[in-house]
């Protein structure tokens, strides 16, 4: 039997011989080394100083070696360090990484060292830790038995638990800086922040690129057995407005809904935010037609530079709705609060319904216009239609129950309504509406990026890719779950008040609870392949070409010069200096104005 702790955190584990043999001493079941005896226990032993005396240098002497001890793969550690080799030589054991873990405290370890297990006298006991990791040294004074014990397994130079919190914090999309305030608030000893970088540049980050690479060619052969192919596009900037620095622009397979490409942009490599997207799209599209994969279409949103460029790649180019829609109501909702127009409001609820209607039932684009047409007469109370596409009204022939809801012909409403409605721009547009797939499950994926990569914390380049590589994985691997049934069959709702409604409730499917079979697959690449052997996983990420910051275009001057020039507006002397210092500078042309005013 033997202790397993990460941290402070341990289990128990009983280790069967299969023979039966005598039952051991208590003592030995604590013992994770070789028990080491002293030959001449009935002689002199040399004077050692009282036990108290050294436990209490040993904790000092922790308070200050802990933060000297290099970490693990951390960039104060070196290959062939002679102090991290002293602390942990030796200590190479073989490990689960799927072992169970508990938290446990320090006093309750010492407890387990502080009487020797043969003479049953108080022993001097020394603790050494780095990150999770933490072992003890036990010496007992009058008959020299010493042992030595490690709370979890090293590799090479790296402590499996530190090595595995970080790569749980990575995989899980969580935050390392939050989770070390959660395990500082209750004391968790846990490695630092530098330490968890280079767990993720050397470990973490090569298996989760090595991984989506190995995902995403089983899913090119597949479609490739498929033939044409439908997709949407969307990007996705990492800020709002021009200040964007990433644009990540994804292509997700329509039929399957999974996510079959993502490519990360950085602005200075176009130009500028405003072209991330027809740079992203473009990337995309030609790593499709490096696998032979053959586009039928492609569902987007309505970006003018994204419609020039795949009507010169000679793409067939469907809109989705829900964007032409958008714009469309928010104009007529403006229009509808003017007070020659009030009755317009009736109808905002389904001239949406009708778009959506139009662009559904019809697969070709003079037929979707015809339909969308026709609803300026059907405001007039009139069904019949001049247009032999769609000659009359679909619905049943029904007396309103609300007359005032029609709009009179040559009225100022009627006009407006009609001069918006039937723009020339609106009109070409609906010709283009998808009629079958939409980019709604796209925007769904665009929300679980903020689980994994949060618009307020600035990533680097490869770490920015990472997180979007396992968003993707978690979305391929929950995006077709299944709606959540009781124990008696029924299905199951939930009533939501949608901000877009406005107040209106309405109900939403609850699906069944999301599964992380990624971060399994992660952890089994980590432990049983890249940990091992990461040079080649390590080469394979380098591959990837990395854009220089964006500051690399600005001159960087000396920080001391900064500082000196530095002036803070809260700060009234100095500010008020600085306004007079303005006030008694005078340009020629400012002397001169004088001159003439005198």
């Amino acid at each position: 039997m033997y202790f397993h702790v990460l941290g402070t955190q341990a289990t128990v584990f009983n280790v069967s011989v299969g023979t039966e043999t005598a039952q051991p001493e208590p003592w030995s079941q604590l013992s994770s080394t070789p028990i080491k005896v002293s030959t001449s226990r009935l002689g002199a032993t040399p004077a050692k100083r009282p036990r108290m005396e050294l436990l209490e240098e040993d904790e000092e002497e922790d308070e200050v070696n802990i933060s000297d001890i290099p970490q693990p793969h951390d960039s104060t550690y070196e290959l062939g360090d002679s102090a991290a080799d002293t602390e942990i030589s030796g200590l190479e054991d073989t490990y689960d990484y799927t072992d169970t873990k508990y938290i446990v405290f320090e006093y309750s370890l010492r407890e387990l060292f502080e009487t020797c297990p043969l003479c049953k006298h108080n022993c001097d006991v020394q603790r050494r830790r780095m990150g999770t990791f933490v072992s003890f040294s036990q010496v007992c004074e009058h008959c020299q038995y010493t042992r030595k014990w490690q709370s979890q397994p090293v590799k090479g130079s790296t402590p499996i638990g530190n090595l595995q919190l970080s790569a749980a914090v990575y995989f899980t999309g969580a935050s390392f800086i939050q989770m070390d305030k959660i395990c500082r608030a209750m004391n968790l000893q846990i490695h630092g922040y530098n330490t968890f970088r280079r767990h993720a540049r050397l470990f973490l980050e090569p298996s989760i690129y090595y991984k989506w690479k190995m995902d995403q060619q089983a899913m090119f052969q597949q479609l490739q057995q498929q033939g044409k192919i439908a997709l949407s596009g969307d990007m996705r900037a990492d800020s709002p407005g021009h200040s964007a620095k990433y644009g990540s622009y994804t292509l997700m397979h329509l039929e399957s809904n999974k996510i079959v490409d993502i490519q990360l942009v950085q602005s200075n490599e176009v130009g500028g935010s405003a072209h991330m997207e027809k740079e992203g799209l473009r990337r995309g599209l030609d790593l499709l037609e490096s696998k032979q994969l053959d586009v039928d279409y492609i569902v987007t949103d309505r970006h003018p530079q994204v419609q020039k460029y795949l009507r010169e790649r000679n793409v067939k180019q469907y809109y989705d709705v829900w964007h032409l829609e958008k714009g469309l109501s928010q104009k007529l909702d403006k229009l509808s609060r003017n007070k020659d127009c009030q009755v317009l409001r009736k109808w905002l609820q389904g001239l949406k319904n009708h778009m959506y209607w139009s662009a559904m039932t019809s697969e070709e684009g003079p037929e979707k216009v015809a339909k969308w047409k026709s609803v300026v007469n059907h405001m007039q109370n009139v069904h019949t239609h001049d247009d032999p596409l769609f000659p009359k009204c679909a619905h049943p022939d029904r007396v309103t129950r609300d007359p005032s809801k029609w709009l009179t012909p040559g009225t100022m409403a009627l006009y407006k309504v009609e001069k918006l409605l039937l723009n020339k721009r609106i009109l070409k547009d609906v010709a283009k509406l998808s009629h079958q797939h939409q980019t709604s499950a796209l925007e769904s994926f665009h929300s679980v990026i903020l689980r994994f990569a949060p618009k307020n914390v600035v990533f680097p380049f490869i770490g920015m890719l990472c997180r979007l590589y396992l968003a993707a994985m978690h979305f391929n691997e929950n995006a077709n779950r299944e709606q959540a049934m009781t124990l008696e069959g029924t299905v199951v709702y939930k009533m939501v008040f949608p901000k877009a409604k406005k107040g209106q409730p309405t109900v939403k499917a609850v699906k069944t609870e999301p599964t992380f079979g990624y971060v399994s697959d992660l952890m089994r690449l980590l432990f049983t392949e890249v940990f091992d052997n990461p040079d080649t996983y390590v080469e394979d990420l380098r591959k990837v070409p990395v854009p220089e910051d964006l500051s690399a275009q600005f001159e960087r001057p000396a920080k001391e010069d900064l500082i000196a020039r530095h002036v803070s507006r809260f700060n009234p002397a100095v500010a008020g200096s600085q306004c007079s210092s303005l006030q008694h500078q005078e340009t020629p042309d400012e002397s001169a104005g004088q001159h003439m005013q005198e």
